[in-house]
């Protein structure tokens, strides 16, 4: 039985810091029950088939002292209590007033939220802390102030039901990837490239139990930083800077031998492993070369550890009949306006068979997709759904995610 749709917001800032996107969804859905498995738990997983539509995408940038009040928040050792707390309330109302200017922009009114929130801190793997072994992980941005200032409820905090239930609290996104890109037919590999990269496999003709998803490392974040230092820019646009430059193997190759790219999924990364302390050891590393060549590095870095992580982990070398199981590579984030990137991770993709696309081409624009992901996890959270992806991020058992605020 068809239900009434509905429209969601979802709200997104990533590890890049630069600013929030905001996509109106309308979702519309037909029940149907997937059948229990051993996977989830015995349970069963109420999986309808959802007609997601996307009515309206805009992005703002942070205010400068607020981007740079978040970046200093992330993986800091030392912070003051009252200025997180702060920069908690301040964040609602930014995103708050990103949703409302949204509504404006394309005449709708959301019934739901879905706000992501700032990360701040990350920590998927238990670590030793006063006696216990605990993770953590920590998105700022008071929901309570956007359901006030907005007028409907809002779903926040996404990532800590999935790592009570013993998961890694990332990815979430592939539970979109598997809802939008899952075929009969062909096997697709979702690639996500914002802050940081991740990657979503989805064979052929999947279940939601079979399906790959892991952080494969940097995306744009390494090569913002250097890009930041060296030439006082936020960002390479359009690569220009990487395609002056030549790649620094001797360089490269060590940083790609590290334990992180070497460690089996699932597996998670943010600013813990690739902000401050990366980029300042990475620059030591390279020395006097190049500035040009230093970015070319940084961006190779981003490509390479993404076919690395497709070919060891996705299309293992000692199975050869696998190769040919994933014809494309769909490909979102911030990352994709990289011209330099995109080119040359084609080309890596090229001797394991596989195809590089766009998520545009799927009627989903690259930039909007991770706010969309998150507009529908609050959808399957207000049905009481759970809508992590225990494959993907470690979790003992499927969990609702997020936590409700009410107008």
């Amino acid at each position: 039985m068809s239900q009434k749709p509905m429209i969601v917001a979802g709200v997104m800032s990533g590890t890049s810091a630069d600013g929030i996107n905001v996509a109106l969804v309308r979702i519309t859905e037909t029940g149907s029950r997937e059948p229990a498995t051993k996977a989830s738990g015995g349970r069963g997983r109420e999986c309808p088939r959802h007609t997601i539509k996307l009515v309206g995408h805009a992005e703002f940038s942070y205010p400068a002292q607020v981007r740079a009040a978040v970046l200093a928040a992330m993986n800091a050792d030392r912070a003051r209590v009252g200025d997180l707390a702060r920069l908690n309330f301040l964040l609602g109302e930014l995103y708050a007033d990103a949703v409302l200017a949204t509504e404006r922009q394309f005449h709708g009114k959301a019934d739901l939220v879905g706000c992501h929130g700032q990360t701040v801190y990350h920590q998927g793997d238990p670590l030793p802390f006063l006696g216990r072994k605990i993770a953590a992980t920590w998105q700022t941005g008071e929901g309570a102030v956007v359901a006030a200032r907005v007028g409907v409820p809002v779903v926040s905090d996404f990532r800590p039901a999935d790592m009570a239930a013993r998961g890694k609290g990332a990815p979430l996104v592939p539970y979109l990837d598997y809802l939008l890109f899952r075929d009969a037919k062909v096997g697709r590999i979702v690639q996500n490239i914002g802050g940081i990269a991740n990657l979503t496999a989805i064979p052929a003709g999947a279940s939601a139990e079979s399906v790959i998803a892991f952080d494969t490392g940097p995306g744009n974040m390494v090569i913002d930083a250097v890009v930041e230092k060296l030439f006082g820019n936020a960002f390479d646009r359009g690569g220009k800077i990487a395609a002056s430059g030549t790649v620094i193997d001797s360089v490269l190759d060590p940083i790609l031998r590290a334990t992180f790219f070497r460690a089996k999924p699932p597996k998670t990364a943010g600013r813990e492993e690739f902000g401050r302390e990366f980029v300042r050891e990475f620059l030591r590393r390279c020395g006097r070369e190049r500035k040009q060549d230093i970015v070319a590095t940084a961006t190779a870095l981003t490509v390479r550890s993404i076919a690395t992580a497709v070919g060891r982990f996705v299309i293992p070398e000692s199975a050869p009949s696998r190769r040919g199981a994933f014809r494309d590579m769909i490909l979102s984030g911030g990352g994709a306006k990289n011209a330099t990137l995109v080119s040359t991770l084609a080309e890596s993709l090229t001797p394991l068979g596989i195809c590089l696309r766009r998520s545009d081409e799927f009627g989903l624009p690259s930039e909007a997709k991770e706010a969309v992901a998150f507009a529908v996890l609050a959808y399957e959270t207000w049905h009481r759904r759970p809508s992590n992806i225990p494959s993907a991020t470690g979790a003992k058992r499927p969990a609702v995610l997020g936590k409700i605020s009410y107008a």
